[in-house]
């Protein structure tokens, strides 16, 4: 029986010839990840078991952009030990204030994740490097703690479902559109513990940006990880970046899954989750007319170029609607350097939008666009919980770029097609 690309991922770094769903391993890590609200626990595990030196000084991100630049004193103590911790083990993929990304655009672009690699990050969205073919998923701190120590980790092979997207993808349907629409269907349980793998004609069209945001946010719909097999676009996008070797897996024509589900995608129209869901997904001609306060474009899900560059293609010569905070958040300082270069930058801020450094802030609550009671936001971030942006009556609904910046024109949820 062949294998899913995403068991034969497993196998190699379990050592082992194959391996099945539900088979417990213990496999070798090439990359583990924190961030600077995760790192301070795992760190607080590594020392409890004793550790002294980390497995490998080269194979650890530790990148500081949750609440950084930081926002308050708990911050900066947790952003101290973090930076503490880095200096006394050497750690090489360090990301400070300044040279810092929202780390799940930052580690693809510096080449820290290749085609092929086993990844284990201290962060849900870890997932997003599914884009490039590899395998990556969330722990927990302290299981991250032991990785540090060990290098290794122990995972349950996840079985694998199979999505198929067919059909020209229409103007405006981004990797947004495609990943809200499947989760709408599936639910946020609809792949647990599963490895969703995409695929079909919809998804070779599609860029590498628009696959880290569909990957990103497979573990809202539940999965342990999204995965796409590289293709040219994958190897135009990695091979400029990376330093090291990397092995492009395919799945077996005979590879075994869970379920496959198929999407026509030719009709869809711009996609957008309601309250208090990710799951809770309409076509934005569906949901009437919704007033908005607040529209943030950015985050590990949509803070990439392209998403600032069809956000800019919307807002080019108009302006935010009165009343309407529109914040704008590179997700790198490459992607704001790009962007500056491109005149990007300057149509956000002459349409009445702010830019921030790169920063996960405000997709968490966190700081730099915080809701009050009974504000209501469109934001191209990846989960609208009940609080999850600020007050718990408060109000989130996620859309793309195209959709977002519309919004802030109008000041109502709106599609592209209304302002221009």
């Amino acid at each position: 029986m062949g294998m899913t690309i995403t068991e034969k991922i497993l196998a190699a770094h379990a050592g082992l010839n194959e391996v099945k769903p539900g088979e417990l391993i213990k496999a070798k890590v090439d990359m583990a990840l924190a961030n600077d609200i995760t790192a301070p626990l795992a760190i607080k595990a590594f020392k409890t078991a004793k550790g002294k030196q980390v497995f490998a000084k080269d194979k650890i991100a530790l990148v500081l952009d949750h609440f950084t630049p930081n926002k308050d004193i708990p911050s900066a103590i947790q952003c101290q030990e973090v930076r503490k911790f880095a200096k006394e083990q050497g750690i090489v993929h360090f990301y400070d204030v300044g040279e810092v990304g929202i780390e799940h655009v930052l580690l693809p672009e510096k080449g820290l994740v290749l085609p092929g690699d086993l990844v284990i990050g201290a962060d849900s969205h870890t997932c997003t490097y599914g884009a490039l073919g590899a395998f990556s998923t969330g722990v927990g701190s302290t299981d991250l703690g032991a990785v540090m120590l060990t290098g290794e980790i122990w995972l349950k092979v996840p079985p694998s479902i199979k999505l198929v997207y067919k059909g020209k993808l229409p103007k405006w349907i981004t990797g947004k559109d495609l990943i809200l629409y499947t989760i709408g269907d599936l639910g946020v349980e609809g792949a647990l513990c599963k490895a969703m793998e995409f695929c079909g004609e919809a998804i070779a069209e599609l860029s590498m940006d628009g696959r880290f945001t569909m990957a990103n946010m497979a573990i809202e719909a539940g999965a342990k990880n999204g995965i796409f097999a590289p293709d040219e676009k994958t190897e135009a996008y990695v091979k400029p970046r990376a330093t090291r070797p990397y092995k492009i897996y395919q799945s077996d024509p005979d590879a075994k899954y869970l379920f496959v589900k198929e999407y026509d995608v030719a009709q869809l129209e711009p996609q957008v989750a309601l309250p208090h869901s990710p799951d809770n997904v309409k076509g934005v001609s569906e949901i009437g007319e919704i007033k908005i306060d607040q529209v943030v474009i950015g985050s590990c899900t949509n803070g990439r170029l392209e998403d600032l560059r069809l956000a800019a293609s919307i807002l080019k010569g108009k302006k935010v609607a009165k009343g309407v905070r529109c914040i704008v958040i590179p997700g790198s300082q490459q992607v704001y350097l790009d962007a500056l270069k491109e005149g990007l930058i300057e149509i956000f801020i002459e349409a009445g939008a702010a830019v921030s450094t790169p920063t996960c802030g405000p997709c968490l609550g966190g700081h730099m666009g915080v809701l009050g009671p009974g504000e209501k936001a469109i934001s191209t971030t990846n989960r609208n919980f009940i609080g999850r942006m600020g007050h718990v009556e408060s109000e989130v609904y996620l859309a793309s770029p195209a959709v977002a910046a519309a919004s802030a024109i109008t000041g109502k949820i709106a599609s592209p097609e209304e302002v221009l």
